[in-house]
């Protein structure tokens, strides 16, 4: 029962697009992540994401149009629906995942990470 400090634990890290693993609760992870620069096309056939901006803004792609997400705002990409998140300049998020969740999904990439770091 500990707290978490946002700011000191995005302090630990600064690769993009690697997620870092900051609590669990109800077989769901909490992670951090800063992005920057294109992601991958890729879906979750199994999970939702929520993706809440902590500092920054990016967009969200579909297939069929674009949300921008700003700071102090969340997304929730339901399971099944084709997605590419983009960040022009650097953002943090936190990520609400189930504990399963790969983070690219049904593509497999350089990007994808297998096994997350805990901080």
């Amino acid at each position: 029962m500990k707290k978490v400090n946002l700011q000191q634990k995005f302090s630990l890290f600064s690769e993009h697009w690697s997620p870092k693993i900051v609590g669990e609760l109800n077989g769901q992870h909490v992670k951090l992540a800063k992005l920057k620069g294109e992601f991958v096309w890729h879906k979750h056939d199994e999970e939702d994401e929520l993706f809440f901006v902590v500092k920054g803004s990016f967009k969200m792609e579909y297939r069929d149009r674009t949300v921008e997400v700003n700071e102090n705002e969340f997304l929730i990409v339901p399971r099944g629906v084709e997605h590419k998140p983009v960040a022009e300049d650097e953002v943090w998020v936190m990520l609400f995942e189930p504990t399963s969740t790969l983070n690219t999904g049904d593509a497999k990439s350089e990007l994808t990470k297998n096994n997350l770091d805990s901080i």
